[in-house]
Order: C-alpha cells, then sequence, then structure tokens
C-alpha cells in the first residue's frame, strides 16, 4: 500500500503508523552519559535511527567503531562522509567497559567503512571482539561487518563473535543507485562465506525504495540458499535532504506477509515491521531463535 503523494507538497505523507512519541528516562540518561565519557559513536546518533529513544530508553545503542566518518557516500545514510582520522586504539577497550557499565547480555557493534585502511579496519574490529569478550564473558556479541571478504573476513571471524551480520540494504535491481560501492552479488557472497565458516549469519534490507514485493521474495530465497538465516525488514525513512527520497510507505499488513514468507522458506528468525532496523530487539530476537531451535530438537 502506497500513500499518495501530496499535489501541494510534492512528496509522500507520513501514514499514522510512522509517528511515534519522543522516549527518555533514567536508562536513556545512563547509555548518553556513558557514550560521552568514553567518545563513543553509535549509529543510533549517527545513523538518525527512529529507535534510538527506544533503545536508549532500555539501557542498550549499537556501538559504531572506527571513527564517525565513512568513506563512502551510500544514498540512504546519514552518517558523515569524508577522510576519517586514524582509529582510536583505546577504542575497542572503552567498548568493552561500556558494555559492562550498561550490564549487556546482547552487545552490537558496527563500524563506519574504512576503504582508506590496508586491511579496511578489521583487525580493529577484531581486537574489539576480543576486548569485549575479555571483560564480558557472557555477552552475545552481534557484530554488523562491512562487506569483507578473505583475509579481512577471516581475521573478524577468528575473533569468535557470537552473530555475524551484513546487511543487503536492497533488492539488487536497486542496489547501484542505493549503495555507493558495495554490489549486491559481493554481499551475497559475504553472507555465504560467512556460513560456511560455520557463523550465525544475519541480515537486514530496507523497503519503501521502489522495489517490488516479488523482488524482495527473490531477495529472500537467495539469502537463505547463501546461508543467511536471520533477517530484518524495515521501513526506509529518508534521515535528510541528501538522503534518496522515500518511493513508498509500505502497509504493516505487507511487512506480515514478508515474515510469513521468511519463515515459510526457512529462517530461524526473522523481524519484519516499518520500524524494525539491523539491531532492533537484536536480543529478543536472538533468544526466541534458540528457544524455537531448543523446541524443535
Amino acid at each position: 500500500m502506497e500513500e499518495k503523494k501530496s499535489a501541494k507538497a510534492g512528496f509522500l505523507r507520513k501514514p499514522k503508523w510512522l509517528y511515534t512519541q519522543i522516549e527518555g528516562g533514567e536508562k536513556y540518561g545512563m547509555v548518553e552519559k556513558i557514550v560521552k565519557e568514553n567518545n563513543l559513536h553509535t549509529i543510533c546518533s549517527s545513523g538518525k535511527c527512529p529507535n534510538k529513544g527506544h533503545c536508549w530508553k532500555c539501557g542498550t545503542a549499537t556501538f559504531m567503531i572506527l571513527g564517525d566518518r565513512c568513506t563512502r557516500a551510500c544514498r540512504f545514510c546519514a552518517t558523515a562522509t569524508g577522510h576519517p582520522l586514524p582509529p582510536e586504539p583505546e577504542e575497542p577497550k572503552k567498548v568493552a567497559r561500556s558494555v559492562k557499565l550498561m550490564q549487556l547480555k546482547h552487545c552490537v557493534v558496527t563500524s563506519v567503512d574504512r576503504d582508506d585502511l590496508p586491511d579496511k579496519g578489521a583487525a580493529h574490529w577484531a581486537e574489539t571482539v576480543r576486548e569485549i569478550r575479555r571483560e564480558n564473558p557472557e555477552v552475545v556479541i552481534e557484530v554488523l561487518i562491512p562487506d569483507y571478504r578473505g583475509e579481512n573476513l577471516q581475521t573478524v571471524l577468528d575473533a569468535k563473535p557470537d552473530i555475524v551480520a551484513h546487511n543487503m540494504e536492497t533488492i539488487e535491481r536497486l542496489t547501484p543507485t542505493v549503495r555507493s560501492k558495495a554490489t549486491y552479488r559481493n554481499s551475497l557472497a559475504v553472507l555465504q562465506e560467512t556460513a560456511e565458516r560455520g557463523f550465525i549469519t544475519k541480515t537486514g534490507i530496507m523497503v519503501g525504495l521502489g522495489e517490488t514485493q516479488k523482488e524482495v521474495e527473490h531477495l529472500l530465497h537467495e539469502v537463505y540458499d547463501a546461508g543467511c538465516r536471520m533477517i530484518t525488514i524495515g521501513q526506509y525513512l529518508r534521515p535528510g535532504e541528501a538522503q534518496i527520497e522515500v518511493a513508498e510507505y509500505v502497509h504493516p499488513d505487507i511487512f506480515q506477509k514478508y515474515k510469513e514468507t521468511a519463515l515459510a522458506i526457512g529462517f530461524d528468525c526473522a523481524e519484519s515491521a516499518p520500524f524494525v532496523r539491523s539491531s532492533f530487539m537484536a536480543e529478543q530476537s536472538f533468544v526466541g531463535m534458540l528457544v524455537k531451535k531448543k523446541q524443535g530438537a
């Protein structure tokens, strides 16, 4: 279901299901303080995530390592683009300490793209995972990595995160106009290489960019065949005038249909709703997947 464009304003009206309340509270303040005192970055803020208030209110955040400037300029993303500073050597320890202070049972870490570095930041990634594990031996570590392949991917996997995610972002036809350097086939190969090494593999996509339902279903089959078993599907929301426009506000009923299709294909976990993002409700999704597997055993 597509919300029609306003003839007067020339843009899509946001439907009622996409309005949210501003949230805060004690835990929100705690997260904000920890992030600020450790001079860390989060995709919640850099990416202008609509779930920031909810997640921070629950006492969690998605850490973004390797700085706050990306070497790529994807047309959907609000993260700043430019020449980044060298990686901060103490960042892995700061992230690990913050995970402990937040008392997280499930932490999610992502990063900007660092095509300026010889290993694209893979060693820094690995050190971050190891520091989190050293400081928080019981925590579930979920990493949302760039399109690492080969040696760089193996560097991260050698650190033994629990869940390895890499986002496809959109269907193949739209990838060249939505992403700046990453390709659909290369991202698919990242998922396949990760799954072949025995890791729980996860991906995420946005809808509302002009894709058809048939194209989304085709993507679901392709990423499943690559070995991916967890997927998130959410509505693309334009973070600013510099980013690509929303083509359609997808009705919640269609999101439910995508979820049912993914589960019917065989995915262990499928989160599909307008405000779903890569790390949204990550802990609950993982726990639910484990319960489902236990019940099926």
